[in-house]
């Protein structure tokens, strides 16, 4: 015997209504792009460039294009792996802060245009276009608003030449899911000869709303990140972790890219005007670049799964770092961590192990079916199983098309006895919400909504057994 309970509602009446009387419904609602970006939940970013052949991060601006010379650059290797990781994409630093552009600007000599690599004829972000069209791969671009190399920065006219490069890349290769605008700003540099420190002012000097028309009229699809959106924004650290509370929403105009106490707003705010949810960006290594140094500080599997779960289980998107190589290749070790990590999230998620005994509408992997909790008071989803089954992770998913609702919630395991224990209580829960317990023989899970500022609808609940990890 199994039963479903949920809030006051018989259950005929929750397949058919949406908006019950009675009910508040919340208006800052993602978009369609924001949603589709939301889906992919997992990729790649690919930190390759001159710093790579200089052992820096950050690069002064001064290096010889004659320096990037990969010996065996491959990104169908780079896409092959993504792929079978189980990344949706790859996003590429075309131009970090040194300036070098990865493709042929017809705007800068400083670019690959005048490497050896290819014989100078070489782009590599066509090459990468290639690669994710083979592996069914989505691409992305970033390119640094900073530009250490170039003569004009912290002038009018470097923001005519910025636009124009990002021109380039919105129009010459292909479809884009995703623009990566860097917060880092000003400072230090060798522009266009002259070693020397050069601020902006940061809120004004890139009059952003201009750029961004830019890439809503070339590719519409594609979401921006930057610190403070306008589609995405940083999750405000870069060690893997969203915050335990994570609103989807901010406040217009209450954040800006490289402002000095954006930490105050990384968990979002409840009642902002504008839907702009979190993306977790973290390397695979202590640096974004290469470094041979690095090669035994490789994160762990353990430690990969434990991002996972604190960034894509926290209503984030994982982007996940992969330092390419001086080969021009992922290297050896970060492919066996990555293979690692997709084991795990096959073994972990390849069952519901309450599929059988939920509603379809909770269990179909579809956020367009819905459970409806009216708001106001405490309602509780409760599903029991014939047999007893051993898990350690619960996940909950609202139908963010409508909004995010939920401000506090229980989580209740039932053991073979039948008796209702609390094992957890949380605040929000958005896209996507993972819950770990101790190992257990399971027979019951309850999920109960405390308190929520509008309607909820539940568009997901899992239960799954992750293997353990050391």
């Amino acid at each position: 015997m199994r039963t479903f309970y949920i809030g006051l509602f018989s259950l005929a009446l929750l397949l058919h209504s949406c908006s019950p009387a009675g009910t508040k419904e919340q208006s800052v609602v993602p978009s369609a792009r924001q949603l589709n970006w939301q889906d992919l939940e997992y990729y790649a970013f690919v930190h390759f460039s001159i710093n790579t052949f200089t052992d820096k991060e950050w690069g002064f601006g001064d290096e010889s294009p004659e320096l990037f010379n990969p010996t065996e650059l491959d990104t169908d290797q780079w896409a092959r792996v993504a792929k079978e990781a189980g990344m949706k994409g790859i996003i590429i630093t075309a131009k970090h802060h040194d300036g070098f552009a990865l493709w042929p600007s017809v705007y800068t000599e400083h670019s690959v245009k005048n490497s050896p690599w290819r014989d100078g004829k070489g782009d590599l972000l066509k090459e990468l276009r290639t690669s994710c069209d083979k592996y069914g791969l989505k691409m992305g671009v970033y390119l640094s608003p900073w530009d250490r190399n170039h003569p004009d920065y912290g002038t009018e006219a470097y923001i005519t030449y910025y636009r124009n490069q990002l021109t380039e890349l919105l129009t010459q290769y292909g479809p884009l899911f995703e623009v990566w605008f860097d917060g880092a700003n000003g400072g230090d540099g060798y522009y266009g000869g002259a070693n020397e420190s050069r601020k902006v002012d940061k809120l004004t000097y890139y009059d952003w709303p201009n750029t961004h028309a830019l890439v809503r009229q070339y590719q519409p699809d594609a979401v921006m990140f930057s610190d403070a959106g306008p589609d995405i924004r940083w999750v405000g650290n870069e060690k893997g972790y969203a915050n335990q509370t994570t609103w989807s929403t901010l406040y217009r105009d209450s954040v800006y890219a490289g402002m000095p106490d954006f930490d105050r707003f990384s968990a979002g705010q409840e009642e902002g005007t504008h839907w702009v949810p979190t993306e977790t960006d973290v390397s695979i290594r202590p640096g974004w670049f290469y470094h041979a140094s690095e090669d035994d500080k490789v994160k762990t599997v353990a430690h990969l799964w434990d991002i996972y779960l604190n960034s894509v289980g926290l209503n984030s998107n994982l982007l996940l770092n992969l330092p390419v190589d001086r080969r021009g290749l992922v290297h050896e070790t970060d492919v066996e961590r990555l293979m690692g990590l997709k084991t795990q999230l096959d073994a972990t998620f390849a069952q519901n192990l309450i599929a059988s005994a939920a509603p379809s509408e909770l269990s179909d992997g579809d956020r367009n079916t819905f459970e409806l909790l009216q708001s106001g008071e405490s309602h509780r989803i409760e599903i029991e199983l014939t047999t007893p089954v051993e898990a350690n992770l619960f996940s909950v998913q609202e139908a963010i098309q409508f909004g995010q609702h939920i401000q506090s919630f229980r989580f209740f395991v039932a053991d073979e006895s039948g008796n209702y224990k609390n094992v957890y209580e949380g605040t929000t829960v958005g896209n996507k919400r993972m819950i770990t317990f101790d190992t257990q023989n399971v027979t019951g899970v309850a999920f109960e909504v405390i308190e929520a500022k509008a309607t909820v609808r539940i568009a997901e609940v899992a239960l799954h057994r992750a293997p353990d990890l050391e």
